[in-house]
């Protein structure tokens, strides 16, 4: 039996992630950082399974993730653990750099010192790319990062080739475009449209406040996701790939989707507010994943405007059981 860990094992692809791999039968060891609450939602379906462990783990502490490596044995990690929210790395750069370019480093050293032959995958982000204007982006693209997360994406992304270069690793680095799911943060403007859409449609909330809707992204389903973080892993020769649908969309048109199938009037609930612009905006981000499909055999399932339907239908739900069920005496 493989042995896999994935940090940020609570977040939204590391959840899917380890029902991935549950399902080809490994042994999941998912790490999350230590907090006053333990925040096990997105994982409670298999958090009493046989094969999965639940540990923590901090970016910061070099000596718990050696002891962990001794400990389990791991043939495979996946590093999806980060400060991922880009809006909030202008506020707490040095946090956000701290855990996202110091971790990898942290745990390639751990690798190459304890079992050189683990095979590790790195989250990169499509916000690399920042400015660059020479869209489609590829494997080769230049990266022009526009915020301190992208920066400190960067570093990493670097840091992993160096490795696999100077010391054979297998390590390899998957460029996710904006990926999404009725499991992504609330604080994410996808999850924020569809938990608004929601409320207003059950009378709980009127009005939905939103920066910049011009903004343009290539948006995928999560799910289909880290079907392509698992294959990148399973090849004889380590490389980075771009994960991309190949199509964008600006925020307003998601927006327009979700209140489209909410049947609700945007005019009359939608307003912009300024301070939930960015510092410094990335415009427009558009992958060519045409080499996972290539190498990886991988392609995205799920299209934008029944992943925007998929979200929506989850709030309501998830909103109508709350406020409706019945309360215990």
């Amino acid at each position: 039996m493989k042995t896999a860990i994935i940090t940020g094992i609570t977040g939204q692809d590391g959840s899917y992630l380890a029902e991935f791999l549950l399902n080809k039968g490994y042994f999941v060891v998912g790490l999350k950082r230590r907090t006053s609450s333990i925040c096990t939602d997105r994982i409670d379906s298999f958090y009493d399974h046989a094969n999965f462990k639940l540990r923590y783990y901090n970016l910061n502490d070099s000596g718990c993730f050696y002891r962990l490596l001794l400990e389990y044995k791991p043939q495979e990690i996946y590093n999806l653990a980060a400060q991922s929210h880009v809006k909030v790395s202008f506020e707490t750069p040095e946090e956000t750099v701290n855990a996202v370019a110091m971790g990898p480093l942290r745990q390639l050293e751990a690798i190459r010192a304890v079992d050189p032959t683990i095979r590790f995958y790195q989250a990169s982000s499509s916000e690399m790319f920042g400015v660059n204007p020479d869209a489609p982006y590829n494997e080769e693209s230049r990266l022009m990062p526009a915020s301190p997360y992208a920066c400190a994406k960067v570093f990493a992304h670097n840091l992993v080739n160096n490795y696999r270069e100077s010391y054979g690793l297998h390590a390899s680095s998957g460029i996710l475009f904006n990926h999404e799911s009725p499991r992504r943060g609330e604080t994410f403007v996808t999850r924020k449209i569809t938990m608004a859409a929601a409320k207003i449609q059950l009378g709980f909330q009127d009005k939905l406040y939103l920066g910049n809707l011009d903004a343009k992204r290539d948006w995928g389903f999560a799910g289909d996701y880290v079907e392509a973080m698992w294959l990148m892993l399973q090849q004889e020769t380590p490389e980075d790939y771009v994960i991309s649908t190949g199509e964008t969309y600006s925020v307003k048109a998601f927006l327009e989707s979700v209140f489209e199938t909410a049947r609700l009037d945007i005019e009359k609930h939608v307003e912009i507010d300024p301070s939930l612009f960015r510092p410094q905006e990335v415009p427009y981000l558009l992958g060519d994943s045409s080499k996972a499909k290539k190498k990886l055999g991988w392609k995205p399932k799920i299209k934008f405007k029944e992943l925007a339907a998929m979200m929506y239908s989850y709030d309501i739900k998830r909103i109508r059981e709350l406020a409706f069920e019945p309360k215990g005496e």
